[in-house]
């Protein structure tokens, strides 16, 4: 992968050469590219993308904020790879913060962010047909957001934020295997929000972190 092109556009973008590489890096951990536990040397992702070592320095340390690299002193940098017990333990605060993001939603929704929300899952439905990770990929965040935007509660939405960041190297190669079923499991939690099932909102959107994770709550 090279960004030539990509640096061509940098003015007229206004994007800092590093929000490209950490682009561009992001999409290759998370489209399994580069798999966990594998070292991401900066002369070699230098070379690799076309672009000087500050901004591949730069661009790791972002994206060890964010969680999805791991960085240790004179081992370097790394995709982070969780044990099976913090896989456990990510997953259960997850959902249990997933369920109370949906029970705040079915009992404060309103017509325009219904709309909204019914518009991504239209879309996301149709794309789950496709092998469009990527635009997939957002879509699923652009649910989860307007579902964020129902609940009202920016706490809980700064916490989720932070989650799922941590979560997306869990989640990402497991989602591309179960597209449609996850966009299934979307339906059903906009209709109990719609309904303002609070209850059966919240046991819909923590089984679905489960049934995203494969394991049992």
């Amino acid at each position: 992968m090279n960004l030539p092109k990509r640096e061509a556009t940098l003015g007229a973008s206004h994007s800092p050469l590093t929000t490209l590489v950490v682009d561009a890096l992001r999409e290759r951990i998370m489209g399994g590219g580069i798999a966990p536990g594998d070292r991401l040397v900066e002369s070699k992702l230098s070379d690799e993308l076309g672009v000087s070592r500050m901004p591949v320095r730069e661009a790791l340390r972002q994206l060890a904020a964010e969680g999805l690299v791991t960085i240790e002193p004179r081992r370097g940098a790394s995709v982070t790879a969780f044990s099976p017990e913090q896989v456990r333990e990510l997953v259960e605060v997850r959902a249990t913060l997933e369920g109370l993001n949906a029970k705040l939603a079915a009992q404060r929704h309103d017509e325009r962010q219904i709309a909204e929300m019914e518009r991504i899952l239209a879309q996301g439905t149709r794309l789950a047909q496709s092998d469009d990770q990527a635009a997939l990929l957002e879509m699923n965040q652009l649910f989860h957001d307007a579902l964020g935007s129902i609940a009202a509660n920016s706490v809980l939405q700064e916490l989720m934020r932070s989650l799922r960041d941590r979560t997306a190297l869990i989640f990402a190669p497991l989602n591309r295997e179960r597209g449609e079923q996850n966009w299934d499991e979307h339906a059903a939690i906009l209709r109990a929000v719609i309904k303002g099932d609070a209850e059966l909102a919240s046991l819909l959107a923590m089984r679905h972190v489960y049934n995203a994770a494969q394991m049992e709550p």
